[in-house]
């Protein structure tokens, strides 16, 4: 039998976030933007109609009128062609881009409910989203968005639910998490208050998207955080560190947001070398632990940013943790302190230390669909799968995973999942999959592999990128004639294997 839980309120004593007179808004509050995400778009271009919304780098330039009206149009023919009904689910399978953009808030607009599906996802798992979101269609990369005559639906509330995005799979198939209007509105109240951004900011706020639309950091707290404040999303379609260090200063970026691994290899590539950051005022990381020098470069290449990390989930519509710009240093293996609008509490193993719990306005109520919901909460918590400890100014600090995690550049991988598919590759008795340390990616997708015979390696690799995205791909493996171990109640002892793997490259 299980112990009680021990639940245990994380004080906001010594919280900076818990000023409620900061910037003149409540914790909580969402200021001048109230109501849903249609409100907030409809707001935006009557404010400053002329004002660049979305560029998308090498295409599409759209204002804020011309969102709004290229959009209801979309919406309308969502309606008149597809027959699209509020509250039914669409699922956006476009390149990150103006598209991208035109289908989300065209699907909001109609009342719909955008399905954010991962694209890296394998065929497999696009299919699971699909079936498990009901999508009633699939816009898909590459397809013309319908048109019709404009329409802006007058039914959706804040506690409607707004769109869905789904997990990456961490503990098995990935899970659909409903986010409300209301969730997406409270993090980008949260993202403002928490790294000072001014709630009159506009055509001065100007964000680089280079991290996934369909993941919560692009979508919720740059893409719909730039709406929020009247800025502008500057989106690349593909990554590549140079264009990326050409648009800092070419689109005047005053916001970047990424994974510590990607800064590291910016910051060592050259490609930063003499560029102006001068216009940069925030700059943002998180999904992965980060060395204390790593963050002193940061602060160095982007002297006029404030630097900070965030912590959160996709159940969480984005943030539940910041590490402000004055801890960023000193305090580099934080996440900080709970956002305005979130309480945190732990279910205590040992004095100040347990798995991290967490409620409020951002956070999701329950998975959508088929997912099971009974362990994801408890006492109306919940259950973040990160075993903390709060140091004594109140700071939280992420000391191990409850759930059985790789953490591969902020990409969160089961490994359950893989070693599910392992299992039935050829030439594999039984396989487990932990995670190898890595000095770019933080950690990457290790297996041992119980073979009988000679491992067609080339095989087993086929055989996994039919089922699986391509991040979640051992790119080790360790072969073994014995049984793996385990304790007397058949449980693996992967502590036992990562101390005695000895790993050889996956790659041809």
């Amino acid at each position: 039998m299980s112990a009680a839980p021990r639940i245990v309120a994380v004080a906001r004593t010594g919280n900076p976030f818990s000023d409620s007179t900061l910037d003149g808004r409540r914790p909580g509050s969402h200021g001048y933007a109230s109501g849903t995400l249609i409100d907030l778009i409809q707001s935006r271009a009557a404010a400053d109609p002329s004002a660049t919304a979305i560029v998308e780098i090498g295409g599409d330039r759209i204002t804020y009128g011309a969102l709004l009206e290229r959009s209801s149009r979309i919406a309308g023919g969502l309606r008149e062609r597809h027959h699209v009904q509020p509250g039914d689910r669409v699922a956006i399978r476009h390149r990150a881009g103006a598209e991208w953009a035109l289908a989300f808030w065209a699907t909001i607009l109609a009342g719909a409910i955008p399905v954010a599906v991962n694209t890296r996802f394998a065929p497999p798992e696009i299919e699971h989203v699909l079936a498990d979101s009901g999508a009633v269609l699939d816009l898909r990369d590459g397809s013309p968005l319908p048109e019709g005559a404009p329409y802006l639906s007058a039914e959706r509330t804040a506690d409607d639910i707004a769109a869905l995005f789904y997990t990456s799979g961490t503990t098995g198939r990935p899970k659909g998490v409903p986010t409300t209007h209301a969730a997406f509105l409270a993090n980008a109240e949260n993202l403002t208050r928490c790294l000072r951004i001014p709630r009159t900011a506009g055509r001065d706020f100007r964000t680089l998207i280079s991290v996934p639309l369909f993941h919560v950091t692009g979508c919720n707290s740059q893409f719909l955080a730039a709406a929020y404040v009247g800025g502008t999303s500057v989106i690349m379609p593909a990554f590549d560190l140079a264009g990326l260090a050409h648009a800092i200063p070419a689109e005047r970026i005053t916001f970047l947001v990424t994974v510590p691994a990607v800064y590291n290899l910016l910051l060592r590539s050259g490609h930063l070398a003499g560029t102006d950051t001068s216009a940069v005022r925030w700059v943002a990381y998180g999904g992965a632990p980060i060395p204390t020098g790593l963050v002193k470069e940061i602060i160095a290449a982007f002297p006029a940013a404030r630097v900070i990390n965030g912590y959160g989930m996709t159940e969480t519509a984005s943030l539940l943790t910041v590490l402000p710009h004055d801890d960023a240093a000193d305090h580099s293996d934080s996440v900080g302190y709970a956002v305005p609008s979130v309480e945190l509490a732990i279910d205590e193993t040992s004095p100040g230390v347990g798995e991290l719990l967490a409620r409020g306005t951002n956070v999701m109520k329950g998975y959508w669909g088929t997912a099971e919901p009974g362990t994801a909460f408890v006492e109306g918590w919940l259950r973040t799968g990160d075993v903390v400890r709060v140091d004594q100014a109140g700071r939280i600090h992420i000391v191990d995973r409850a759930k059985d995690l790789i953490n591969r550049g902020g990409e969160k991988i089961s490994s359950v999942e893989v070693e599910d598919v392992l299992s039935s590759a050829p030439g594999v008795v039984e396989a487990a999959v932990i995670a190898v340390p890595d000095d770019v990616m933080g950690e990457k997708v290790g297996a041992v592999v119980v073979t009988d015979g000679p491992l067609d390696l080339s095989a087993v690799l086929g055989h996994c990128q039919a089922q699986l995205a391509d991040f979640k791909i051992p790119q080790y493996f360790a072969l073994r004639d014995t049984a793996l171990p385990r304790n007397a109640a058949g449980k693996l002892l992967k502590a036992e294997l990562r101390a005695g793997a000895v790993w050889s490259d996956s790659a041809p």
